[in-house]
């Protein structure tokens, strides 16, 4: 059961209204690392967890608070968006070249459709929609749920550190107090995740549930292990060569990781079957009959058989 709390995790309204910042935060909420990815993704997780009850618990507390951080940004954005339309005209009227487009004396209306997110007004009503910055609404493809706790923690991770990246950029995008101060909010909130899913995945690894490689439970003697923690250099240069992954004991301590500086293919060169003649695919060879002659062309066969 979901409850639902009319009060705000936090919240400070932005100070005068700006569309086209609107248009941009919608990144936060519907793009493939906002807050209703990582939203979705953390409830699927917890929702299909057969691990210990403390990971499914944790799951689904972080997978209710996005659904927080959602409303959140919701109503930001429609603070944002707040008499928008009147304050693109007034600014607009302000500014030579729009000015013109207003007046019909430019053909290049594009300026002004280019202001705010003409969806905002059409479709959402001057509110919040599940989209990206450029429309693209939300998708369920973008969430990781796997069923291996592992797995799943160091993509919530990934996720986490790109969420918080795109709010940071998002904060120097602004100078409005509000804004930054609601931004900073959600930001230390991702600080906080991303040091929850490495506790996370250090406390998984404690546990001996899995480790590296993921996933653990797959007899590592049936891969190919001469090559398991080989390093191919496929490029010019030999700069990677310095990096850790190129010598000394590999991260999992199971192997030691060793540079190869030209690699050899270890397969012959591919020979494609066939088509399958059915499917009038064009072969290697032209079609012989079973005289030994080339086949005719199937219209010629065709004309025979009439």
């Amino acid at each position: 059961m979901f409850y639902h709390t009319k009060k705000l995790q936090y919240f400070k309204p932005p100070e005068k209204p700006d569309p086209v910042y609107a248009m941009k935060i919608q990144e936060l909420i519907g793009g493939v690392f906002g807050e209703m990815t990582v939203m979705m993704q953390y409830l699927f997780q917890g929702w299909n967890c057969r691990g210990p009850a403390k990971y499914r618990d944790m799951l689904l507390d972080i997978g209710t608070e996005e659904i927080g951080h959602i409303e959140i940004l919701a109503t930001t954005i429609a603070h944002l968006l707040d008499k928008a339309p009147v304050q693109v005209q007034e600014e607009g009227a302000r500014d030579a070249v729009v000015g013109a487009v207003m007046g019909g004396n430019n053909t290049r209306d594009v300026i002004m459709a280019a202001a705010m997110n003409p969806q905002h007004a059409i479709v959402s009503g001057l509110g919040a929609m599940p989209s990206d910055s450029v429309g693209f609404p939300w998708n369920g493809r973008f969430i990781v749920a796997s069923g291996n706790l592992m797995a799943d923690f160091r993509s919530n991770l990934h996720a986490e550190s790109q969420g918080r990246l795109q709010a940071v950029r998002l904060y120097e995008m602004t100078n409005d107090p509000g804004v930054r101060d609601t931004l900073s909010f959600l930001i230390a909130r991702d600080t906080m995740h991303q040091n929850q899913w490495q506790a996370a995945i250090e406390d998984l690894q404690q546990s001996g549930l899995e480790s590296t490689p993921v996933p653990s439970s797959f007899p590592q003697e049936l891969e190919k292990r001469e090559v398991a923690y080989q390093f191919w250099n496929h490029s010019e240069g030999k700069e990677s060569a310095e990096g850790r992954w190129a010598k000394g004991r590999s991260m999992d301590g199971k192997g030691e990781f060793q540079y190869v500086e030209n690699p050899q293919p270890l397969g012959p060169e591919p020979q494609p079957p066939q088509p399958e003649p059915k499917l009038h695919g064009t072969p290697q060879t032209r079609p012989i009959s079973g005289d030994g002659s080339s086949a005719p062309p199937l219209i010629e066969r065709m004309n025979i058989g009439s």
